[in-house]
């Protein structure tokens, strides 16, 4: 080991060290003192005074050096220990900033290819404008055949030689796109490139079908990442199946197969798309792994021809990933997707899903990239996952639940699902799964399952202003607002159980109350796996105090209001307490996909058609507003809500347990549209209803009379006497108030009815949850005990005030205020007519 050296300043001390000091001359150590010191600091870096010394006694090699002095070699050796990693850091940084630089310094000539090219273009053109219209005619036809591909038929194909022909005009037209100018690429919006950006994103503009492009810095070997991005089902979470049919060698090491693919419906009013490719993986003489792939025509229709029967073939054009080895270890890569998704065969309020380059960048492009950075992060051990489960199994986790959902959606005939026969009217599809139980979920290759079978209810509507993160959010936070505790747990005890206990079921009360627990999540927090644990207890006498919780295994994405998402998703399944790696699984939940709007569409033309069952009972139109503008300004975003929900049956009970899915998807439809209805922005206020609730009047009449009665007991204005002025100011200036206002009734167990926008941030709450909010429920013992003190006085005089104190938000967070009124709030001029109370906490905060 090198030698040590050490220099010290003049200390007080006349030892023989100090005066080497003194005389400016260095103090070496030996290398037996710097191992010594060295095992010393891999156990303690930072050794206490006591240590120090205690370690001059034991070792005698250091019984000529100060306390002091071992004290600074300490110092000094954490200093250099901070600038050694603080070297491997920037180094790090370093190798990332020159990738980026790299990929933007290729992304900017690539722009200056394209204004060159668009510069050559604009000059012919103008020449062209000199001459006949023919020629003109011409021109374009010529200008379009840049992006024009070639339909190949495996008629045309059917020899390795052909393939092989195929196969090298693939690659070319998809490096062309990957790195030149062949499709005009514009920047995606909200993905900004830079050194801690996932990549560079681009989609296509105003050429033939859909793509999307992105590139990317990732640290892991070409070899790996092919091998990942080729199995589509262990990433690309609409991919149903894979199967190569056919693979022979080709030149430079390269492979040539003959792919069919089919992939899954994201919503149960569109039929699922299936493809079949020729893909062609090769080596380039740069160095650089290239992935491509494209579309063949013909007599391909994979396996089986009734399961493609139930497909749309989609087209891909050439598409693929371009991987080239970095300096200092990993690659960048340059993925494209080019597809043509047949539009015309959904509905048209669809087709937006079926014709936006933005949708393709996000369920595809953009998923692949994240996907690969995850591992890659898994692989250096960045990512720390709870409950000591394996990051691999936890992806397991997450692709079965949504595998298994998109697979109850689909509902495909030869997964064992067929359609319960209804009238054409009815809103809520009954489709069962005779082959499909418990003893095959938790293990496929049993084939000794008993009779039975599972039950998929399944809906799809149309949401009006109604933002999907906001609602996926709500639901995933208020399960008790739309979900049924006994029906939950009757799934969940034929799961744990694998008998049905539906008929016997015991009556068990769901205290409301719900426990999420993190189990791992992706790098940029899209996603998020949860097992949640619903609090219940039985009614029963003779086990009231056995616990009847329910836990679930949940997935949620979506919930970001800024992330760049193609839906929103909050998916579930009851799960054993201990649930093991291979525990069966039951997926049921909610998928809300927006909708882009076009520019010519009305505020007031929802396009009907007839598989959009529930759009006519659904209403959409806008809530009143609160600032009294137009309520068109909400630009008139849709969305689309997919529920689907899954239950085990036995064969005996099939019609009950039928009928009682689909009363119960009913009652969770009528809750989610009372939900949406209330978080539905209209402006930049939420919008209140016509009716707060059942025995509420009028937002604008009750705003009307907490503002007349608080000036009655008070003797001021709750809100500036120049906005008195009635109309629609008096409610908005009530809405932005400061303070937060809320209002209760006067039932034996006072609930909420109103509140303002800051009383619903106190309470971290929504109008609709608001009304299942006791009184009680949200203040302290000591302000229950002030508040039952002084309440027989505020109803005799009308009004009273509590002093500074704390109180409770849904969410379990401590709120401290200054001073909260209290007043009753009469519902006309005549003051013993009293409708409510009303509360107001002066500069409320969150502790």
């Amino acid at each position: 080991m090198a030698m040590a050296v050490v220099q010290h300043r003049e200390s007080s001390s006349g030892s023989s060290i100090n005066k080497h000091l003194d005389n400016g001359k260095y103090v070496r150590y030996t290398t037996e003192q710097v191992e010594a010191l060295e095992r010393v600091y891999a156990e303690c870096p930072k050794p206490s005074s006591m240590r120090r010394q205690q370690l001059i006694r034991e070792c005698p090699i250091l019984s000529n050096i100060e306390p002091k002095q071992i004290k600074v070699w300490f110092q000094n050796r954490r200093c250099r220990e901070k600038q050694r990693k603080e070297a491997s850091r920037l180094q790090t940084v370093n190798r990332k900033l020159s990738a980026m630089n790299k990929l933007l310094m290729e992304e900017n000539d690539r722009l200056q290819k394209q204004v060159s090219q668009l510069v050559c273009e604009n000059g012919y053109m103008r020449q062209q404008l000199h001459t006949v219209s023919a020629s003109a005619a011409t021109t374009d036809a010529s200008c379009d055949s840049v992006v024009t591909t070639p339909q190949h038929s495996l008629r045309d194909a059917n020899n390795p030689a052909g393939l092989l022909s195929i196969a090298e005009e693939t690659l070319a037209e998809f490096l062309s796109k990957a790195t030149g100018t062949a499709v005009d690429w514009v920047q995606m919006p909200g993905m900004k490139p830079g050194p801690d950006s996932v990549g560079i994103f681009a989609i296509s503009q105003g050429c033939s079908g859909v793509a999307a492009r992105a590139c990317g810095l990732v640290s892991l070997e070409p070899t790996k990442i092919a091998e990942i991005l080729k199995d589509r089902t262990s990433w690309f979470r609409d991919c149903r199946s894979l199967e190569v049919f056919t693979m022979f060698p080709a030149g430079n090491g390269g492979t040539i197969e003959l792919v069919y693919t089919q992939t899954y419906a994201p919503t149960t009013l569109a039929p699922a798309r299936d493809f079949w490719t020729l893909r062609y993986t090769t080596n380039l003489e740069n160095g650089s792994l290239v992935v491509c792939e494209r579309s063949l025509s013909g007599s391909g229709a994979g396996p089986d021809s009734a399961s493609a029967a139930q497909f749309v073939r989609g087209e891909m054009l050439p598409s693929g990933y371009l991987i080239r080895p970095c300096e200092g270890g990993g690659s960048i890569i340059h993925i494209v997707d080019h597809l043509k998704l047949e539009a015309w065969s959904v509905p048209e309020v669809l087709r937006p899903l079926y014709e936006s380059s933005k949708v393709v960048a996000q369920k595809v492009t953009i998923a692949a990239l994240r996907y690969i950075r995850q591992i890659a992060q898994e692989t250096s051990g960045e990512v720390v996952y709870s409950l000591g489960r394996q990051p691999a199994v936890l992806r397991t986790f997450s692709q079965r639940l949504i595998r298994g959902f998109n697979d109850a959606v689909n509902g495909f005939n030869d997964d064992g699902w067929s359609i319960v026969t209804v009238d054409s009217s009815e809103d809520v599809t009954i489709a069962i799964n005779s082959g499909k139980n418990l003893s095959t979920i938790a293990n496929p290759s049993n084939s000794l399952a008993f009779l039975g079978g599972v039950l998929c209810a399944k809906a799809s509507m149309l949401l009006q202003n109604v933002p999907p993160a906001v609602l996926v959010r709500f639901l995933r936070e208020h399960r008790s607002e739309w979900a049924d505790f006994n029906v939950d747990g009757y799934t969940a005890s034929a799961l744990k159980a694998g008998s049905y206990a539906y008929p016997g079921m015991r009556p068990t009360r769901f205290t409301g109350s719900q426990i999420i627990m993190p189990l791992g999540h992706t790098i940029e927090h899209e996603e998020l796996l949860e097992v949640v644990r619903l609090e219940g207890h039985s009614l029963a006498q003779e086990d009231a105090f056995l616990s009847r919780d329910i836990h679930l295994l949940q997935i949620c994405s979506g919930v970001d209001d800024n992330a760049v998402g193609a839906c929103s998703e909050l998916v579930f399944a009851p799960i054993d307490e201990m649930f093991p790696d291979d525990a069966p699984l039951l997926p049921s939940g909610f998928r809300i996909i927006p909708l882009e709007s076009k520019p010519s569409d009305s505020k007031d033309a929802l396009p009907a058609h007839r598989t959009l069952d529930l759009t006519s009972s659904l209403e959409v139109g806008p809530a009143t507003s609160l600032t009294g503008g137009d309520p068109s300004s909400g630009q008139n975003a849709r969305s689309l809500l997919t529920i689907a929900f899954q239950f085990p049956f036995e064969s005996s009970l099939q019609d009950n347990v039928a009928t009682m899915a689909r009363q119960y998807v009913r009652s969770v439809i009528s809750s989610v549209q009372r939900v949406a209805m209330a978080i539905s922005p209209s402006g930049s206020s939420p919008g209140i209803g016509p009716k707060l609730s059942q025995s509420s009047p009028e937002a604008l009449t009750l705003a009307n009379w907490i503002c007349q009665s608080y000036s009655y007991y008070m003797g001021s204005e709750l809100v500036r006497s120049d906005n008195l002025g009635g109309g629609d100011s008096l409610l908005k200036n009530l809405w932005h108030h400061q303070d937060a206002i809320l209002c209760c009734s006067l039932k034996s167990l006072p609930v909420f009815i109103f509140a303002n926008q800051a009383g619903l941030d106190m309470l971290e709450t929504t109008l609709v949850a608001l009304q299942d909010i006791t009184l009680d429920k949200i203040f302290d013992e000591s302000g229950r005990k002030a508040l039952f003190t002084d309440f027989a006085k505020l109803m005799q005089e009308g009004f009273g005030c509590l002093p500074s104190g704390l109180c409770m938000s849904t969410m379990g967070r401590h709120v401290s205020f200054d001073q909260a009124v209290a007043w009753k709030v009469h519902a006309s001029e005549d003051i013993n007519s009293v409708h409510c109370l009303a509360f107001s906490f002066v500069n409320w905060s969150f502790v």
